[in-house]
């Protein structure tokens, strides 16, 4: 069940499973590890877009899009919702206890770096 803390929607997993599941255009789910921690293992088709490059991506981010926002533990993921808000995209979401809770399929590889914003909403 989702809650608020800080301000910020926070997404638990069987939620996060469920989303994604059911494929909604309108959530976009982006995971803001560093590379490696991508690299070593993701949620299938989830992009990455590292935490560091947030702000260069803020204007290309739309804002009738609702954003999910996963990291290992749930923290940068979180300060990232956090910016985001702050920064007037009123739809931004933390993964609750991020990756650590994470109980499902899981790839390994750079399937999903995101270069490109535009790819975000294809």
């Amino acid at each position: 069940m989702a809650f608020i803390h800080e301000g910020v929607k926070q997404i638990e997993v069987n939620e996060l499973k469920k989303i994604l599941k059911t494929k909604q255009e309108n959530i976009v789910v982006i995971d803001v590890r560093e590379r490696e921690e991508y690299d070593e293992f993701h949620i299938p088709g989830i992009p990455l877009i590292p935490m560091q490059n947030i702000p260069n991506v803020l204007s290309d981010l739309k804002q009738d899009k609702e954003y999910i926002f996963v990291c290992r533990s749930g923290n940068r993921s979180h300060h990232v919702a956090r910016f985001l808000i702050e920064n007037g995209i009123k739809d931004a979401h933390n993964f609750y206890g991020g990756m650590l809770t994470w109980d499902d399929e899981v790839r390994t590889g750079l399937e999903n770096v995101v270069t490109d914003i535009s790819k975000l909403y294809e």
